[in-house]
């Protein structure tokens, strides 16, 4: 066929090529003398297909990729999935319930059997897609976040962190998810504007007969409400120094804090105090020593603690408590309102702030020098406007909650010993090891010891991605990650700065 076609027929072109690529190994990349040009791509979860943002993410690394190879430089442009922790289980626990089984019924084992299953049925169809796309990809090097090099990876660097201090555990107001049953961390967390109301609530002073005004869009979570805060400056409530404050329909009598933290202009001018529930008041429960009452089940209904409504999911409460304090003329007014609500990225569920028992990594020292880096430009943004949200964020940013109350991922490597206490180590020959001097119990067993029922983030193995896809971590000294890391380009959507840029 020495003639041209008129029109432009893929079936007969794109097939044919893409395997002479792949039979002559075209996109296949080993360390030589030439100047390397490395792309990793950022690894799509495996719940799903490609949409239109990854197509266009692709098409742009493919250019990057094939001009660097007709540049002369040695290309190497690695393909790979990622476990998707809380998409992934997601989709799994609604594919079991339509077989009518529930994932509480299981044992962690059987239920990730059925993971795994899942992840081979569906996992392949994104690479599939990307060689459709005529992606120019080494896919001899074709990794997933949850392998077994990767997965030793992220064990290796979770137990380094902790030895250096910037992995611990603790108490703190997490983002939590009543419907997926997890926490999230601050950028899994999308704020929509809602037309809300709000709620003016009478607080009566203790042995008086006189109240004060308290707005929230939560009326709910007066239940928990250990406190009313106003600002030591605002004269209309200079009189109210030293006195208490009785809980609408709780009857709970909480103390009157003053606090320049009130914003004397917004609102009333009177906030009322929930530490177990909300970030800024649980910062002013620590400050006067407050006591926190966490009036949520995981699943979003009211516990024990609460003492009202108990059982009940915390939007049908919201409905009832309005309707009892207008019967019990301790409600104001209620006013329409508009406000930003958290809601999950992955299960499209309010988030509700909760205390939780978590692991956090240590952000400040680990950011100062990757911010260092693009402030020095040996790192640049295009368009370079990024490079100053990336910068605002980096400057600003808290400890990041790196657990996850799921099953699907990597379960975090800590041993509980059974006179309390902990260990954490990459392997459970080591852990016994070391639960054993720690206890001084030479005859401890394996079965002694409990591991920890969570996992981590998924972006715990995403962050080490472009490092241990050379097997950088377990083998730094190897000639790959000499050769190819650090990598040339790095193509993402904004919005994955705040995750593993």
């Amino acid at each position: 066929m020495n003639e041209l076609a008129t029109k432009y027929n893929p079936a007969d072109v794109e097939e044919k090529w893409y395997a002479y690529w792949l039979k002559n190994g075209l996109f296949k990349s080993k360390p030589d003398g030439r100047e390397p040009y490395t792309v990793v791509i950022p690894p799509p979860n495996v719940t799903g297909i490609l949409h239109m943002g990854h197509m266009l993410n692709n098409t742009i690394q493919d250019i990057l990729v094939r001009r660097a190879r007709m540049e002369g430089k040695n290309a190497c442009w690695v393909p790979g999935t990622d476990h998707a922790s809380i998409a992934t289980e997601a989709k799994v626990v609604n594919k079991l319930a339509a077989q009518g089984i529930k994932k509480s019924d299981l044992s962690r084992e059987e239920f990730l059997k059925y993971a795994w299953e899942w992840k081979e049925e569906h996992g392949g169809i994104i690479l599939k897609q990307l060689q459709k796309l005529g992606a120019s990809c080494d896919w001899d090097r074709t990794a997933f976040t949850m392998d077994e090099i990767r997965s030793e990876s992220v064990l290796k660097v979770f137990v380094d962190l902790y030895n250096k201090g910037l992995i611990y555990r603790g108490v703190r107001m997490v983002n939590w998810d009543p419907k997926a049953l997890t926490a999230l961390s601050d950028e899994e967390v999308i704020y929509k504007d809602e037309h809300s109301k709000l709620y003016y609530l009478r607080y009566f002073i203790e042995d008086e007969d006189k109240y004060i005004i308290v707005a929230t869009t939560r009326p709910e979570t007066i239940l928990g409400d250990t406190a009313v805060c106003v600002n030591p400056n605002d004269p209309r409530y200079s009189f109210l120094k030293g006195k208490k404050v009785i809980i609408p329909l709780v009857n709970r009598v909480v103390p009157i804090i003053m606090d320049d933290y009130v914003d004397i202009e917004f609102g009333t001018g009177c906030l009322k105090v929930t530490p177990a529930h909300d970030v800024n008041d649980y910062m002013l429960g620590e400050k006067y020593n407050l006591p926190s009452i966490d009036i949520f089940n995981d699943n979003g209904t009211i516990s024990e603690a609460g003492g009202l409504y108990v059982g009940m999911d915390r939007f049908d409460v919201r409905k009832q408590i309005a309707k009892d304090l207008q019967e019990a003329g301790l409600l104001e007014k209620v006013e329409d309102y508009d406000n930003k609500v958290g809601y999950s990225e992955r299960t499209n569920v309010v988030i509700e702030p909760k205390l939780s028992m978590q692991w956090f990594v240590k952000m400040d020292k680990l950011a100062a020098p990757a911010l260092d880096a693009v402030m020095k430009d040996e790192i640049k943004f295009h368009p370079d406007k990024f490079k100053n949200i990336y910068r605002h964020w980096m400057e600003n940013i808290k400890d990041w909650c790196i657990s996850r109350q799921l099953w699907w991922g990597h379960r975090i490597p800590a041993y509980y010993l059974p006179q309390g206490g902990f260990v954490v180590a990459a392997t459970p020959e080591e852990a016994l090891k070391l639960a054993r001097e720690k206890s001084g119990k030479a005859d401890l067993q394996m079965s002694d010891l409990r591991q920890d029922e969570d996992c981590l983030d998924t972006w715990f193995s995403s962050w080490l991605w472009p490092i241990s896809l050379f097997d950088g971590i377990n083998n730094p000294g190897n000639e790959e990650i000499n050769y190819y890391y650090p990598t040339t380009d790095l193509v993402t959507a904004p919005d994955i700065i705040f995750f593993w840029v």
